[in-house]
């Protein structure tokens, strides 16, 4: 029988910092836990001073991303369990297809490369970053009525806000335009995964039904892009929003995410 991982790496997305794993993190503690939050390189301080200065957002890679967290992980004495939510989701998914980590879940997750399905409401979420293609080079930050749309759809507008001053931060633009683009362009992008990868660990994908930015028809094709023999499954939740990790009732998602990667967690991923 494999033994129970003992920590849990959580990866935020964009337009957010770890600090949107808040609650989360102290509520893993509590059950004895270690709890791991990277940021992003460049994204250690807190969401105020990324808002004063955005320039480590206009730097940062994806490869820079997933380097530091496979670097994190290798550190560790036994393989975690990962949890990553919006573009973390897609962040996740390519640890595990590098062999890293006992189990995934991947919380309202942007596409891996090859999903081409893209709702008008996901159109509509991000065209604050597409809609000039001289975004591509800046830092690019969400009016709380685009981020209500995107993020808070499904909150009350006191809350909405409140959550829009306490987590938001500029996304890259670079990053955005190369995610539309990858399927676009020749060889292997940055959120390639090997979708007949029989070693990675197993995967859930939890969807948030009335999620704007990645609706449930992203996380279910993505979900369907995998051939392997490996565990991938796929679960909604009702009328819950895309900042999940933040919504009245994460505790539901959070102990659903938990049990469900304990249970499937397998001793392959890399230490």
């Amino acid at each position: 029988m494999n033994s129970k991982p003992d920590t849990i790496v959580l990866v935020h997305g964009f337009w957010v910092t770890p600090r949107s794993w808040e609650h989360w993190k102290a509520r893993y503690e509590s059950q004895g836990y270690r709890v791991l939050t990277p940021a992003y390189p460049g994204f250690e301080v807190e969401v105020e001073a990324l808002n004063a200065d955005p320039s480590p957002v206009e730097r940062v890679t994806v490869p820079q991303i997933i380097a530091h967290l496979e670097d994190l992980i290798t550190q560790l004495a036994t393989p975690p369990i990962l949890i990553g939510h919006s573009a973390g989701g897609a962040f996740t998914q390519v640890l595990l297809d590098h062999g890293y980590g006992a189990a995934g879940v991947a919380i309202n997750s942007a596409p891996t490369e090859g999903v081409t399905i893209v709702p008008l409401s996901q159109i509509r979420s991000t065209f604050p970053v597409l809609n000039n293609p001289a975004n591509r080079h800046r830092a690019i930050g969400l009016t709380h009525d685009q981020w209500h749309y995107a993020f808070t759809n499904t909150f009350d507008e006191a809350e909405s806000r409140a959550l829009y001053e306490r987590y938001h931060v500029p996304a890259s633009g670079a990053i955005l335009w190369g995610s539309v683009l990858a399927n676009f362009q020749p060889g292997h992008q940055d959120v390639w995964v090997d979708y007949h990868n029989d070693r990675r660990g197993p995967l859930l994908f939890i969807s948030g039904e009335k999620d704007h930015l990645m609706p449930p028809s992203i996380q279910r094709s993505n979900a369907r892009h995998y051939k392997s023999d490996t565990l991938t499954e796929v679960v909604e939740f009702p009328d819950r929003a895309h900042l999940l990790p933040a919504q009245q009732g994460w505790e539901e998602v959070a102990d659903y995410a938990l049990n469900w990667a304990v249970q499937h967690a397998t001793p392959t991923g890399v230490r």
